[in-house]
């Protein structure tokens, strides 16, 4: 298990005042949260610098999100809530490369609260909820949005040039620009270029409805995050005047300027849920799904509270929380050696099945093996491309070298994933490596042992399907003896193990869809978990990882450990 960086904050008294603190960790980091070439800011309002690439992913899963694209070069944020909504337990990050910021969900009885955001034109804005609403006013330079069952409504300039993607799986996508029609039948339902094309916009919403507007000809129904589905609201107003503004609590007026390095931190550090942070101190972070002992079926309503961590029986403190509706990278791997070679359309049709499962905000990457590795896909949000891919696949020569390939994958997930998303791969083959007895041709260079270790340290987590393609029995001393079969079956099923993700059987490729199924649902019960061991020695060693959940009847499933390198 890789370390990863933070994007979360523990607790304070809440009686202290809010602050943004940024730690220095491994020696250079700069202090970069600030109010760029401002001298003051409106209550309530945070003000951040967008860093060089533009990339800003905004997570609220407490509700919705209201963005609009503006002339100035940072990037504003404030928020909107009922009247016990008086703080906002947001988490924001700003790397290099990415600002983040993450609204987790509240327990049960928590006030909404709505994100309002102004960012610059140059933006690359990704944008999730769970049932909250999304509007995004203007065009930023690509966009983003992935949504449970909220609605979402994109008002473009009259000038836009995009080329624009939107898809419900249960609700309905409209457009009032005529050069972006609709084909309900088709999925996606939209996919077409206003202007020609040019910036990237791609809408998902697994339940609500998507709508596409000229911001000229915009209606006078403006879906706004805090609004029912029936409310009818003037065009003027973007959103509804809150009992109580909620605090958004940022840097001082007097903060460090930018480019003056903060101390080095030497200890924990604690803040109120309500603080603002950026940690660069490195997490362990654990993917565990959790079922029902007396049905076998996943758990997906759970919160952080419902979940105790231990490492090596000392309890451990989660700092971060990612709930099973967060999204995933997702490579499949696929063994196409051997025996697979006159059902290769049938594993085809199965990539296909599992595409049209997965949500369609997971980004998907294909990989395809036998003595070498094909890269089908790189990881993509675009289904539609990557099913013509899938369906051009052709199969690859050579042996079959499974563990160099699995290396492979977790090797091209890590070049790819330049996100904050979680990571998975699933693995289809045989198990049979030709390192093994009596399998013909050259084999892998790495070992199991060392393909093992790598799955354990893998920041993600790996699920294997084994196929079974033993079609005789062994009569000569030169076949594949039923002890290799059996050897391949359990290395795939320790694959899974080490992985922390599931192990599945298919006895028959005709079965790979099902086996696809099962896999899409297992993911949609995924919880990860971070925190910052309280060991903090880090000697090589390996760390033994307990996870109890405090419901009746269910169990937890994940990695064991990771080595504390």
């Amino acid at each position: 298990m890789l370390y990863r960086a933070p994007r979360h904050f523990s607790q304070i008294s809440p009686l202290k005042i809010f602050c943004l603190i940024v730690v220095v960790c491994a020696g250079a980091f700069v202090a970069s949260i600030v109010t760029p070439r401002v001298s003051s800011q409106a209550a309530g309002e945070l003000r951040f610098e967008l860093p060089a690439n533009g990339n800003l992913r905004v997570e609220n899963l407490r509700g919705g999100v209201i963005a609009e694209v503006w002339n100035e070069n940072y990037v504003s944020v404030a928020a909107v809530g009922g009247e016990q909504a008086t703080k906002l337990p947001a988490v924001v990050e700003r790397g290099e490369g990415l600002l983040s910021i993450r609204l987790a969900r509240g327990a049960a009885n928590a006030a909404r609260i709505d994100l309002q955001l102004k960012i610059p034109a140059r933006a690359h804005l990704a944008i999730v909820t769970s049932d909250g609403s999304v509007v995004v006013q203007g065009l930023p330079a690509a966009l983003l949005t992935q949504s449970g069952s909220g609605e979402i409504r994109v008002e473009l300039p009259n000038n836009a040039r995009a080329s624009v993607v939107a898809d419900s799986k249960t609700g309905s996508v409209s457009s009032s620009i005529d050069s972006l029609a609709v084909n309900r039948g088709a999925s996606p339902q939209l996919q077409s270029r206003v202007g020609g094309g040019g910036s990237s916009v791609r809408l998902y919403s697994q339940a609500g409805n998507i709508t596409v507007a000229n911001s000229a000809s915009a209606s006078s129904r403006v879906v706004t995050p805090a609004e029912s589905r029936t409310e009818t609201i003037s065009p003027s107003v973007t959103a509804p005047t809150p009992r109580q503004r909620p605090e958004l609590i940022g840097p001082e007026q007097t903060a460090t300027p930018a480019g003056t390095p903060a101390p080095a931190n030497t200890g924990p550090v604690e803040v109120d849920e309500g603080d603002v942070i950026r940690v660069d101190t490195e997490l362990v972070s654990v993917n565990v799904s959790v079922v029902d002992r007396g049905t076998n079926r996943g758990v997906n309503d759970l919160t952080k509270d419902d979940f105790r961590l231990f490492e090596d029986n000392a309890p451990q403190q989660i700092a971060h929380f990612d709930s099973a509706s967060a999204p995933f990278n997702l490579l499949l791997l696929i063994d196409l050696s051997g025996s697979t070679t006159k059902v290769v359309d049938t594993i085809k049709a199965a990539a296909l099945h599992f595409v049209n499962a997965a949500r369609p905000f997971d980004r998907i990457a294909v990989i395809t093996f036998a003595g070498s590795q094909v890269v089908v896909s790189p990881l993509t949000t675009d289904h539609e491309a990557l099913r013509q891919r899938i369906s051009a696949i052709q199969k690859p020569e050579g042996s079959t070298k499974l563990y160099d390939s699995i290396a492979f994958a977790m090797d091209e997930v890590f070049r790819e994933a330049k996100d904050t998303r979680r990571n998975a791969i699933v693995v289809i083959s045989d198990g049979l490596d030709s390192v093994l007895p009596n399998v013909s041709g050259e084999g892998s260079t790495l070992t199991h042992d060392e393909v093992i270790r790598r799955a354990k340290e893998f920041d993600g987590v790996v699920y294997s399907i084994w196929t079974d393609t033993q079609s005789y029995e062994p009569l000569s001393p030169l076949d594949i003896q039923q002890e290799t079969f059996d050897l391949a079956h359990d290395r795939m099923k320790d694959l899974a193990e080490a992985g922390g993700g599931a192990f599945y059987e298919c006895e028959k490729l005709e079965d790979l869809s099902g086996a696809y199924d099962r896999v899409v649902a297992d993911l949609g019960t995924l919880y990860t978990l971070s925190y910052r061991p309280t060991n903090k020695i880090r000697d090589g060693s390996w760390r033994t990882i307990r996870v109890n959940v405090n419901r009746p009847n269910t169990v937890a499933r994940g990695k064991r450990g990771y080595f504390a390198k």
